[in-house]
């Protein structure tokens, strides 16, 4: 396996930090390999989360929401052999008139698809490649025959490979110094409880309520736990509604000239305990490994909810027959603290 090309149609931070540790496994597993990274929306691993020091490429087809548009069928084909005699192009070394270091990207070896669209899969398996691997309808897509579950993707995969692919999680300890001696400065002590309470994304209303927020903080704070909130420098109003209710509530990315998702999971290690609902900062948080309290409402909590050690979940759709977070009580977080 030569190149390696991971498609995944999610756009949000969340779904970037949700495939580490599948990232992670296959780069252990095949040590030669090159990966490369095709998104729907933007590189984060390039991006926001560069910090992580993740090493995956970005295959960078010029189509903007790749596989949402049908017209793509039309072109990924071309797009991706003009983009392999680009590379030898660029590549040539013209002393030695013949010889190239490498044969560009005539195909993929492997190409692994993280969704299950069908027109996006049909889209994606229009790039040349040797093997194929998705679980759209069913698997069909795939180019091997298998035992397949329906989430599990390393299983999966070393099933379709016919080898053992060994579980590798990011480790805290992989970051770099700065992030993990500047949280320390901002959270010198023990006791913090961690809250994230402000969503990303607006299209589902998976916020629970501030002032239940608070009340839970509250009673944090009376039993001499100090509430440690991640909210962004330019949600000025509400960290000042916060402020006034609890005042010794902290809020360390205020104090800080850093500001990326490496922080926060550095700030995360010195928590005891993180209460938060579905968002990138719970992913964030989850990449620590500390003991969590995670709230779902409309959203799939087994889907979305971290794969860590320690995790409570509570989901309003299994709680109280409904999509509504607000249906769980302070008292159902309360009482699992």
């Amino acid at each position: 396996m030569k190149k390696i090309l991971l498609y995944n149609s999610g756009g949000g931070l969340g779904d970037s930090i949700q495939l580490f540790t599948l990232i992670l496994s296959l780069q252990k597993h095949f040590k030669s390999s090159e990966f490369f990274y095709l998104g729907a929306h933007e590189n984060h691993f390039q991006g926001k989360l560069k910090e992580f020091n993740i090493d995956i490429k970005t295959l960078d087809l010029g189509l903007k929401y790749f596989g949402f548009r049908w017209w793509h069928f039309l072109v990924t084909k071309k797009r991706f052999i003009d983009l392999s005699v680009k590379k030898r192009k660029e590549i040539f070394v013209p002393k030695t008139k013949k010889k190239l270091i490498d044969q560009g990207l005539d195909k993929i070896d492997l190409i692994i698809d993280l969704q299950s669209k069908l027109r996006n899969t049909i889209i994606l398996n229009r790039i040349p490649h040797d093997h194929f691997y998705s679980s759209t309808y069913g698997f069909k897509f795939c180019t091997k025959k298998a035992e397949y579950s329906s989430s599990e993707h390393l299983k999966n995969l070393s099933n379709f490979l016919n080898t053992n692919i060994g579980i590798s999680k990011f480790d805290i300890k992989n970051l770099e110094e700065k992030y993990k001696v500047e949280a320390k400065r901002l959270l010198p002590d023990k006791n913090y409880i961690g809250f994230s309470l402000t969503q990303g994304n607006s299209y589902r209303d998976k916020s629970w309520s501030i002032d239940k927020f608070m009340d839970l903080a509250t009673k944090i704070d009376e039993k001499n736990k100090v509430p440690v909130f991640f909210i962004e420098k330019d949600q000025s109003e509400l960290i000042d509604k916060i402020k006034s209710k609890l005042p010794n509530a902290l809020f360390p990315e205020l104090h800080s000239s850093i500001s990326c998702p490496a922080l926060v999971t550095a700030l995360a290690s010195r928590l005891n305990l993180a209460i938060s609902i579905d968002n990138g900062v719970m992913h964030m948080m989850g990449l620590a490994n500390i003991p969590m309290i995670v709230l779902f409402g409309p959203t799939d909590s087994k889907k979305f909810s971290p794969k860590i050690n320690s995790i409570k979940i509570l989901d309003s759709k299994i709680m109280y027959k409904s999509e509504n977070i607000n249906s769980i009580t302070v008292h159902d977080v309360f009482k699992l603290i």
